[in-house]
């Protein structure tokens, strides 16, 4: 029977968060887990960061890098990870203590697989929010659902690291919306693992969040991701028609709103890319 301890790398990437990090990082310490490493990859912050993880002493490992944003990070985090499996938290949210225990006795259960994702508890502003309808997750071929939208919470991964040597690893090109594009490449070939349990507590309402900052225009980065695997090429008929239907929604609404607000060379760019692939 395999070990229920396989060793785990938790990765968190964070920048100018040092009123949040210490209960992320509280959170992976207090892990009912025997064997695991954490590190904390600073992008660059600015605030109280470094004091507070030097207070943590040899508990964590911390890496340092100019601003780069989080898909930079994350790969920092990745390519100085020791162990075979990999999980993420973002450093405003954290796990709750049987989170690695109980994802990684599900991914031994099936070795097969090369990602899981747990269901998440979302609290904005401190309010504890309902799950709608859209965001319910899925067991297996995630590929059509995640089109639509990130149904995959970053800090809920748990992967194999034999995934990123067969996917590669985080786009830094994209500011935000980095995870939609990377688990929609990596679910065109690969089944994703759910546990059904809500393991991971997610915190949102922030401006000082990515996708606060980047809420008005995110959906360029979701349609420059459409995009992306259109011109690989190594769709599927099936799987290439239904990007191409998702790229023409997505870019449909996006360019007319561009046009409503005066952003016409934007609008006009996406309005093009529905009369290419409809």
């Amino acid at each position: 029977m395999a070990s229920p301890f396989t060793p785990v790398s938790v990765i968190i990437p964070t920048y100018n968060r040092a009123v949040f990090l210490a209960r992320a990082i509280d959170s992976v310490l207090s892990q009912n887990y025997p064997n695991f490493e954490l590190l904390v990859v600073d992008d660059g912050s600015t605030d109280e960061t470094q004091p507070l993880l030097a207070s943590y002493g040899e508990n964590i490992t911390v890496l340092r890098q100019e601003n780069r944003g989080p898909a930079a990070a994350r790969n920092v985090g990745i390519r100085a990870a020791r162990h075979p499996l990999l999980a993420f938290l973002d450093s405003d949210d954290c796990f709750v203590r049987q989170k690695l225990v109980t994802q990684v006795a599900a991914m031994e259960a099936h070795p097969d697989l090369l990602i899981s994702y747990t269901q998440e508890t979302w609290f904005r502003n401190g309010h504890h929010l309902n799950h709608k309808k859209r965001h319910s997750k899925e067991d297996g071929d995630i590929f059509a659902r995640s089109l639509e939208l990130c149904m995959v919470g970053m800090s809920t991964v748990i992967a194999r690291r034999e995934l990123f040597d067969r996917i590669g690893l985080f786009d830094e090109s994209f500011p935000c919306c980095e995870d939609y594009e990377i688990w929609i490449r990596a679910s065109i070939r690969h089944h994703f693992l759910l546990v059904d349990m809500p393991l991971t507590i997610k915190h949102g309402g922030r401006e000082d969040q990515v996708s606060a900052q980047f809420k008005v225009g995110m959906d360029r980065f979701r349609i420059r991701a459409l995009e992306k695997l259109l011109v690989d090429g190594s769709l599927t008929p099936d799987r290439s028609r239904l990007v191409r239907e998702e790229l023409v929604r997505k870019a449909g609404i996006y360019g007319n709103g561009c046009l409503r607000h005066g952003q016409n060379e934007e609008g006009n760019r996406c309005l093009a890319l529905v009369s290419r692939y409809s």
